[in-house]
């Protein structure tokens, strides 16, 4: 494999702050490397970096000659009147003259990425389409590096398999910031964690996340030994200086010089080893209420915008549940939070409530902070004192507790990270004695150590919790029990993740047979319907239909660059031959995207009956 970027001994800091220093990272062609690391440890810092779009303070980064890097922030920009195709078309307005035929190559990249109405405007799309739509835009510009910045935040869990799906399938080298393990699992060759707990300040273990979690492990396991043995080295070393006279007369500067490093070496080794204790400290307080019925909804239904989200709804929450709401985006979870808090009332139906039931609410639009606020006048708002289960405890240590220092109690909440944000709101709620927590997109920004964390105090906490997250780890490892909502007016109590996955495949399935142009076709007559199943010929066209397609590309590729030579520019018979081979090649490109559209319909059909 060839390399692509090789970085070496960088250093990235700010006069307050040393992002990191000394980290080296190489990456080849094909390579999907998961870059991981605590909120503040510089992660896309680095990205710029590699990226190019920053330049480091010390160190070098080398990039293949002409090698394209682009750059997929966390925040989608589009335009207001953005369509799909306009905004792929601005996006290839940055490499001019790449394309003879933009229009031809950003409809052949939208079709690629699933989508077929070209002119909707971007603002009706959901948030995992916006996604769809940056990639998009990017791989239109036929990267050899794509970097991805937290590409998973925000989205459904649809949004979440199909971005998985894309990276997996995808031939261009990858290197994405997220903290969304399961998807680390599915799709990266090699895992980076950036820490000051390692020599160098990175960690990199080939493989998926698991390989990356036993590898870590034992590096740190012998960094703790390696610890204890210069321990021992250091007090014979003590014990050897401080002798008398004859001793020193006996010593030599070159004793005494190793002697000093081994100090150095063991102040160093202990410093990386106390970095990965650094972690946010969540308990949730519980008012230890004996009621073994806190809230349930009776009959409950509810529209909005003249869609039915749920009809006659039954729940009944109890301490020690955990329910994962499940559903896409618009379904309507964040709809039910909101009935169950008492920011809307029901359509149809009845929300009882345990006497004196205390909820608290965790946004993801985190609406209730104020950007111009102190860190210190949010976290404490009166005083300099805040109260936590029946105790007195000072701003300072508070803020200390989710990995916030004095001198930041001064930072306005708006120019905090989001990860520092979502702290913030997890210490805010903290504070308040609860019954039932509802949260909404609870780990959007938090970086894995402190997921970790919410993770157990989630599980130590008796009460009732509703959960809606994209993180398929968490939800697994939180809930005891899943309520799937198809958006459609239906939800049903599910025992297992799978089990809903596979009752909305069994959905999809029922209403794309009962869809009016399935319900168009003939009948047969009552006759079963038969599927229909390749034909010798069609199988092996179907085979070999990624093959042609790439075949065919590398043609149009090839024609584009020879129509751009100056011989061929200045001759205008040679340029008419090359113009109409490449409409040519355009053409055969898109017929046989159409083909292979109805080749894989064949082919789903066939595997589904």
């Amino acid at each position: 494999m060839a390399t692509i970027i090789s970085a070496s001994d960088i250093t990235k800091a700010y006069p307050a702050n040393t992002l990191f220093e000394g980290v080296s990272l190489h990456m080849e062609d094909g390579d999907r490397v998961g870059l991981i690391g605590p909120n503040g440890a510089g992660k896309s810092s680095l990205l710029k970096i590699l990226a190019g779009l920053e330049s480091p303070d010390e160190g070098e980064v080398v990039r293949r000659r002409n090698a394209r890097m682009v750059y997929i922030e966390q925040d989608d920009r589009f335009e207001q009147a953005d369509t799909p195709m306009s905004a792929v078309l601005r996006s290839l307005g940055r490499d001019a003259g790449m394309h003879s035929d933009p229009d031809t190559s950003a409809a052949i990249t939208l079709s690629k990425l699933g989508f077929d109405d070209f002119e909707k405007p971007v603002e009706e799309l959901s948030g995992g389409w916006r996604k769809r739509l940056a990639i998009a835009c990017s791989v239109a510009r036929e990267p050899d590096v794509l970097f991805l910045d937290e590409p998973t935040n925000h989205l459904d869990l649809d949004g979440v398999l199909w971005l998985e799906s894309f990276v997996k399938q995808s031939r261009i080298a990858m290197i994405f910031v997220t903290h969304d393990r399961v998807f680390l699992e599915n799709t990266a060759t090699a895992i980076v964690e950036l820490s000051k707990a390692y020599p160098g300040g990175t960690f990199k273990a080939n493989g998926n996340y698991s390989e990356f979690l036993r590898r870590k492990e034992a590096f740190l396991d012998s960094q703790e030994a390696a610890e204890s043995a210069l321990a021992n080295k250091v007090r014979r070393d003590t014990a050897w200086l401080r002798q008398g006279i004859q001793g020193r007369q006996t010593r030599n500067k070159t004793q005494v010089e190793a002697a000093s490093q081994r100090r150095e070496e063991l102040k160093q080794t202990r410093d990386r080893n106390a970095a990965p204790e650094q972690k946010t400290t969540i308990d949730f307080q519980a008012t230890e209420r004996k009621t073994n019925k806190l809230l349930g909804l009776h009959a409950v239904s509810k529209s909005m915008g003249g869609k039915k989200l749920f009809d006659s709804l039954e729940i009944m929450l109890s301490p020690g549940q955990r329910i994962g709401l499940l559903g896409v985006n618009g379904s309507g979870k964040t709809t039910l939070l909101r009935l169950m808090n008492e920011e809307l009332t029901p359509d149809s139906g009845s929300i009882k409530k345990a006497v004196d039931l205390r909820v608290v609410t965790f946004s993801q639009h985190r609406s209730t902070l104020v950007a111009d606020q102190t860190l210190q006048e949010a976290l404490c708002p009166v005083g300099d004192m805040v109260e936590y289960r029946e105790k007195m405890v000072h701003v300072t240590g508070w803020a200390r507790r989710f990995l916030f220092e004095p001198d930041q109690l001064a930072t306005t909440v708006g120019n905090l990270s989001g990860g520092e944000q979502a702290r913030l709101l997890i210490a805010n709620l903290m504070l308040k004695p609860a019954d039932v927590l509802l949260l909404d997109e609870p780990t959007n920004d938090l970086d894995i150590p402190s997921m970790e964390v919410l993770e157990q105090a989630l599980l130590e906490f008796p009460g009732a919790i509703v959960l809606v997250t994209h993180d398929r780890f968490m939800l697994e490892r939180i809930a005891t029990e899943y309520l799937g909502i198809d958006g459609h007016g239906g939800a049903r109590i599910h025992q297992t993740y799978e089990q809903w996955s596979r009752a909305r495949r069994e959905l999809d399935e029922k209403k794309s047979a009962s869809s009016p142009e399935t319900a168009s076709k003939p009948s047969n007559h009552g006759q079963p319907v038969r599927t229909r199943k390749f034909s010798y010929k069609e199988r092996r066209e179907y085979e070999s239909m990624e093959q042609s397609i790439l075949d065919a590309e590398s043609l149009v590729e090839k024609l584009e660059k020879q129509a751009a030579e100056p011989d061929v520019l200045n001759d205008h018979i040679k340029a008419a031959e090359i113009y109409e081979s490449l409409s040519q090649a355009q053409d055969r490109v898109r017929s046989l995207y159409a083909r292979w559209t109805e080749l894989d319909a064949i082919e789903s059909g066939a595997s589904g009956s």
